[in-house]
Order: structure tokens, then C-alpha cells, then sequence
């Protein structure tokens, strides 16, 4: 694909995340995280040239990889995946922008004491399952703000931005509506919350429409 038909097709993307942005408020923001998992580093510096800056990676080692190959373009990292207690240090050394996947008050404690070590914060969101399905990671959502407030009083050095979430693994839209719209209460009753992430290539309209103010996308932005 050329970089003119590269935007175009972008261009269609965004009018559908405007079109479900504007169903909600016309003051509501959606920030996109292109999810480079399965692309190349051409690929990525492709999305940087027509205006993409945020991208998110689901394995420390890619994470790495990628943003030290691409260390001279200003792009915002994000970790996107689950975090094994042994690879807190190698995504530490990265120093990502924002840690999505903050999935337990234990690992906010094990990260804690990594962080105070290095004298270094970490932003993060708390990852919620509101779906309740066994194969999702993320803490109840009857314990997320609990839990919440307190990663904020025990993790000093763990800044909380939000919550992330991920849909209902459903064809049912009516059950990942209700999963959207469960982590959207959660997230209303943080104070200080920013971030509400929600929303992938297959339910990022419905995420939006649901409060979603960041959605991360990856086979939509590099396939077509």
C-alpha cells in the first residue's frame, strides 16, 4: 500500500471513530493506540508519517525491540499485555508511557517495590474484568474501586490514570454493551481518572458510544 492509500484508509477508520464520538458528546475525546503486535517497524514508522503516535505492545521483549529501533521518532509507548512477575524489571528499563494492564493488587505491590528501588514511577490503569470470564485477565468489578484507591494509598510510585477493559468474548452486542458500560461506572466514580480504555478492531464504535475515551486498534489500522 502507498502512504496516499495508507491515509485514505486510516481516513475511513477516523470518520467511523468521529461518527461514534459525536454520538456521545461533541466535546468527548478519543485518543487511538495503534496495537503494532503483529507489524514490522516500516509498518509503524508508516502510521508515524500521517500522524499516529501512540502504540501498544503486548510483550516486554517486543516493547523493547521496537522502541529502541524506533528511538529516534517521538512515539508514546504503551504495554498492552499481561505482565509475569519476572519481566517487571526488563518493562521498567523500558520506562513505557502507559502500563495498560495492571491486572491485581498483588502485582501493583510487586511493581511497587521494583519502582521504589529505582526511584522511578510508573503510569498505569487498572485492568477490570468485567466480563467475568475465566479466560480474561483483571480484577472483579464489585472490587476495582476498592482496589483502586488502594494501589493509590499503598503504590506510591504507581501512577493510576483509569481503567482498562476488554469486551465480552460474545457475538451478543447487548452483553459487551453491558461489559463496556460496567467499566465506564467504575471508571465515573474514580476521582482524579482520566482514562477509560475500552474498545478493540471488532467493538471500538459500541466501546465509544459506551464512554470509552481510549481504544486500542491493531488488525483494522494494519490490514485491511
Amino acid at each position: 500500500m502507498t502512504q496516499t492509500e495508507y491515509k485514505i484508509y486510516i481516513d475511513s477508520i477516523i470518520r467511523r471513530v468521529e461518527a461514534a464520538r459525536l454520538k456521545v458528546s461533541a466535546h468527548h475525546i478519543v485518543k487511538i493506540v495503534a496495537v503494532s503486535k503483529y507489524s514490522t517497524c516500516q509498518e509503524i514508522e508508516a502510521l508515524y508519517n500521517i500522524g499516529q503516535r501512540a502504540f501498544g505492545e503486548n510483550k516486554v521483549q517486543d516493547l523493547r525491540d521496537k522502541s529502541q529501533e524506533l528511538n529516534e521518532l517521538p512515539l508514546e509507548w504503551h504495554f498492552i499485555g499481561n505482565l509475569q512477575k519476572n519481566k517487571i524489571n526488563n518493562l521498567l528499563d523500558i520506562n513505557p508511557s502507559l502500563f495498560q494492564g495492571l491486572d491485581s493488587l498483588e502485582l501493583a505491590q510487586e511493581l511497587q517495590k521494583k519502582l521504589a528501588l529505582r526511584n522511578q514511577k510508573l503510569s498505569a490503569l487498572l485492568q477490570i474484568n468485567s466480563a467475568k470470564e475465566a479466560s480474561k485477565h483483571g480484577v472483579m468489578p464489585e472490587e476495582a474501586v476498592a482496589i483502586y484507591k488502594q494501589i493509590q494509598a499503598e503504590c506510591p510510585n504507581i501512577t493510576l490514570k483509569g481503567v482498562m477493559s476488554i469486551g465480552a468474548h460474545t457475538e451478543d452486542k447487548e452483553i459487551i454493551k453491558q461489559s463496556f458500560l460496567a467499566t465506564h461506572a467504575i471508571y465515573k466514580q474514580l476521582e482524579g481518572a482520566t482514562i477509560c480504555s475500552m474498545g478493540m478492531s471488532g467493538d471500538f464504535e459500541l466501546a465509544i458510544e459506551c464512554g470509552s475515551n481510549m481504544i486500542r486498534l491493531g488488525s483494522i489500522l494494519f490490514h485491511n
